[in-house]
């Protein structure tokens, strides 16, 4: 019994060390491992098959809003990377480069792509001629890399996976309308699959992407009352299409520059699944993304029938269009247990040879141990219903946390005492000057996370000057 129990005592629990429990999880559930390459992590198959089911699902509501796929070098010669002077200055920290090929060194470095805005300018330059060839919507799927001094699975490493799209359009009104719409993707995906509620906002010219007009961006709030940053979409206007020569004739046969813009998702939604609504037993999947929703559990398998049982359940509900396997291992059904719930796979049906007699099965929720008994014949219809409630459920407490967890201040003295003593978002006004944002940086560690579309007026001064506001600001310490 002591063995069994092993599994769950490894996992420190969240409230002594959040950061130690958080490594522990994705350690202990087999998400990644460590590679010889420092700041790079292995994806496990267990880890990956999240990915595979957030790309699935982000990259079906691509295509329904008119998104291609491409694919471009994951090379950038430096001259190309220097032609938006605040695009490289912004990344040049970051930079990873090529200087030789084979034994031979090249006439010109290159750049492993940091991310892809000057190769996509350079590509359509060339691509785009009239104003027939507008708009232009691609997305790539790609891995990039960005030398971080400190690193965390799947929250931040020198190489991650991503997607990032990349348009151009005739005019700026059509750029806007398609950087607020990417956003949107985002936000729903976060809310009705991940089950993380956001705050869809702007972010301020501090903390904007470099080279763009305007960051917008869907925040959410983690277990810890950290703020993490899930998605950003960006309007670049013409400026880069200016550094890069990308004009079309217009109908009326004038010359005009395009207007372009960006946005992306990462393997860092992950580290926000697993922080949003694991537990000290471990992962807790929402079903909608989970790669395993249901596992069998067969309770005294050695018994005649027992095994029979288990398998025929399982076909049954793949049939039905659940993804569901069965433990069949050797171990026993305590180890197995914590074993589904450290792996967050939302439901378990727990079958043994008293079950079969009755003609009924035990469903188990991850995410509140509820035992639901119900007969064999009713178990497809049952098993929809619960993880329906439990992915609403989830929804629902994420947004129950964030929000107890979001505190309004007027005074600056009431902001500093209440960013450093109550995790969380704390929603204050600003007057829009960088000055005041440093201050708090300096003050707090905290930054502006962003200015919701939602806006309210808390106050008539900036928290930090006195001087008139201009917006009210959400702010928190953030990974």
């Amino acid at each position: 019994m002591a063995k069994e129990k092993k599994l769950v005592e490894e996992i420190t629990s969240m409230d002594v060390d959040f950061a130690q429990w958080y490594t522990d999880v994705v350690k202990k559930a087999e998400l990644t491992d460590y590679t010889s390459v420092k700041g790079c992590m292995v994806i496990k198959p267990a880890g990956y098959a999240i990915w595979e089911n957030i790309q699935k699902e982000l990259d079906a509501r691509f295509k329904a809003v008119g998104v291609e796929n491409v694919y471009l070098p994951m090379f950038i010669p430096e001259s190309l990377l220097q032609k938006e002077k605040d695009h490289v200055e912004g990344f040049a920290p970051e930079v990873a480069w090529v200087t030789h090929g084979g034994m031979e060194e090249l006439q010109e470095r290159l750049c492993v792509r940091p991310t892809s805005e000057t190769l996509f300018c350079d590509f359509y330059a060339k691509e785009i001629q009239s104003y027939r060839d507008l708009p232009k919507v691609y997305n790539q799927w790609c891995s990039v890399v960005r030398w971080e001094k400190t690193t965390r699975p799947f929250l931040r490493s020198r190489e991650f996976l991503w997607q990032e799209g990349h348009t151009a359009h005739a005019t700026a009104e059509e750029a806007e309308e398609r950087t607020q719409q990417m956003l949107n993707v985002y936000a729903d995906l976060c809310e009705e699959v991940l089950a993380i509620p956001v705050i869809r906002g702007r972010k301020t010219d501090k903390e904007k992407f470099a080279g763009a007009e305007a960051t917008y961006t869907i925040e959410s709030l983690m277990h810890d009352g950290k703020a993490l940053q899930s998605g950003t979409s960006h309007n670049f206007g013409d400026g880069f299409a200016k550094a890069f020569g990308i004009q079309y004739t217009a109908k009326d046969n004038t010359l005009q520059y395009v207007h372009q813009t960006s946005w992306g998702m990462t393997t860092r939604m992950i580290g926000a699944i697993i922080m949003v609504h694991g537990d000290n037993s471990g992962l807790v999947l929402p079903p909608r993304i989970a790669p395993t929703q249901v596992m069998v559990i067969p309770i005294a398998q050695h018994k005649e029938g027992v095994l029979d049982k288990a398998y025929a359940i399982r076909d049954e509900l793949i049939q039905a269009g659940f993804k569901v396997k069965v433990d069949d291992s050797d171990k026993s059904p305590g180890w197995k247990f914590s074993e589904q719930e450290m792996k967050g796979i939302p439901v378990r049906i727990e079958i043994g040879p008293k079950d079969i007699e009755a003609g009924q099965a035990v469903i188990v929720r991850r995410d509140t141990r509820e035992k639901i008994v119900t007969a064999l014949e009713n178990l497809s219809a049952k098993l929809a219903q619960v993880l329906d409630t439990m992915q609403k459920e989830m929804l629902e407490r994420a947004r129950a946390h964030r929000d107890s967890h979001t505190y309004d201040v007027q005074t600056y003295e009431e902001f500093v005492k209440t960013i450093n003593e109550k995790p969380g978002f704390v929603r204050a006004m600003w007057c829009g000057d960088q000055a005041c944002e440093d201050k708090i940086k300096e003050d707090t560690t905290a930054t502006a996370r962003c200015m919701p579309f939602k806006q309210e007026k808390l106050s008539d001064v900036c928290v930090c000057c006195g001087k008139p506001a201009k917006a009210l600001v959400y702010w928190g310490k953030a990974y």
